[in-house]
């Protein structure tokens, strides 16, 4: 593992690429109109949990054990019975042409390349057919509960019938969370190819000082979303669905009651509810609750391979990375998103190796000290 390791970083210095996350992210600023980068990077409202994704990682630290042979390095993992060579997996994100005149397609082959999972999101820039047929990998598809019902029902049997695996379910959006960056940008909203031929929306719509985005959401995002649509949803595919978008016990619980086969802590990205928890933080509450009947994903705010590490710590069985992909996108089309990917599977390569453990069983909660020990241990 560790001449491997330099000499991959040693290949990173030669070739002069971006060595971080961070450094991916400030290419990204320069290469897209403002309008488009902030309506990938911003959040809602006063972007307090925006921030907080990030910086609530900052804020666990690190048990670091010593003198174990580390030589050999297994960060394979399973997810619904999947093998993928490591728990770090593409999450979903729209409109990805914004960043590469290629979209999700170069996505696809980047998360292929890596063997790992993408999940295609509803507001993908491609067609789900454009993708399947890009690359062989395995890909879940990400769904919204729309007014029109026959709508979801239509993208369902389409990802199904091309070799889609799971549905990833989002329900933290009955409504559009208040995005001011993409008020004052008058963003539009990007065009939805999957939604071509099923769906329109009316744009001479008032928008009442709002984004067009958000006049989109008004038309066709159903405020009604209730536990009803999830055994809906289960009626219409035998596909296992995770719902994304719960921080609370009391959802996980409601989630393992209504048969999800897995559940993934999200707030979003803060674009939805300004002041909801970070991800992070809400972690191990929803393990605790699952109790290990189903799989638990967590996203938002993971930048380096040692967030990755805590997040395994607290009880996730796999990561979502979101915007780190994006920046790679948008900074170099598909290898730069690859190499998003990569980098961060060698940090948490590293991480492991650091902390002494071999393979990711041997990640544990007492490899990590959290605000919340250090106040305990106080009392």
């Amino acid at each position: 593992m560790g001449y491997g390791l330099m000499v991959w970083m040693k290949h990173e210095m030669e070739d002069n690429l971006p060595v971080n996350v961070r450094e991916y992210q400030e290419l990204a600023k320069k290469a897209l109109p403002k309008m488009h980068y902030d309506y990938m990077n911003g959040g809602a409202e006063d972007e307090y949990t925006l921030r907080e994704n990030v910086a609530a990682y900052g804020r666990i630290l690190l048990r670091p054990r010593v003198l174990i042979d580390v030589s050999k390095i297994d960060m394979s993992t399973t997810l619904l019975g999947y093998n993928i060579p490591s728990p770090i997996i593409v999450a979903p994100t729209g409109t990805h042409k914004l960043a590469t005149p290629e979209g999700e397609v170069a996505t696809a082959r980047a998360a292929a390349a890596c063997n790992t999972i993408m999940v295609l999101s509803f507001s993908s820039s491609c067609k789900i057919e454009e993708v399947a047929s890009s690359c062989d990998a395995i890909r879940f598809y990400q769904l919204y509960v729309y007014k029109r019902r026959d709508v979801s029902a239509t993208l369902v049997r389409r990802a199904e019938s091309l070799g889609f695996k799971a549905i990833v379910l989002t329900v933290d959006t009955p409504v559009l969370g208040r995005r001011e960056a993409d008020i004052r940008n008058k963003m539009t909203a990007p065009g939805l190819a999957n939604l071509e031929g099923l769906m329109s929306f009316d744009d001479d719509l008032d928008s009442g000082g709002g984004s067009k985005l958000e006049r989109f959401a008004r038309q066709t995002l159903d405020p009604s979303l209730s536990w009803k649509d999830v055994e809906w949803l289960k009626s219409i595919t035998s596909l296992p669905i995770l719902l994304k978008g719960i921080v609370t016990a009391e959802d996980a619980r409601k989630a393992v009651e209504a048969g999800a086969a897995g559940v993934i802590v999200s707030n979003h990205g803060a674009r939805q509810l300004d002041y909801a928890p970070p991800t992070i933080a809400a972690l191990e509450e929803v393990v605790k609750a699952v109790a290990g009947a189903v799989p638990v994903l967590v996203d938002g705010g993971i930048r380096r391979g040692t967030d990755v590490f805590k997040a395994l710590a607290l009880g996730a069985k796999a990561v979502m990375v979101g915007r780190p992909v994006f920046f790679g996108l948008a900074a170099r089309g598909e290898a730069g998103a690859k190499h998003v990917i990569e980098m961060l599977n060698r940090e948490l390569e590293l991480a492991m190796a650091l902390c002494g453990c071999r393979s990711i069983a041997e990640v544990t909660r007492r490899h990590v000290l959290t605000e919340g020990d250090r106040v305990r241990a106080l009392l």
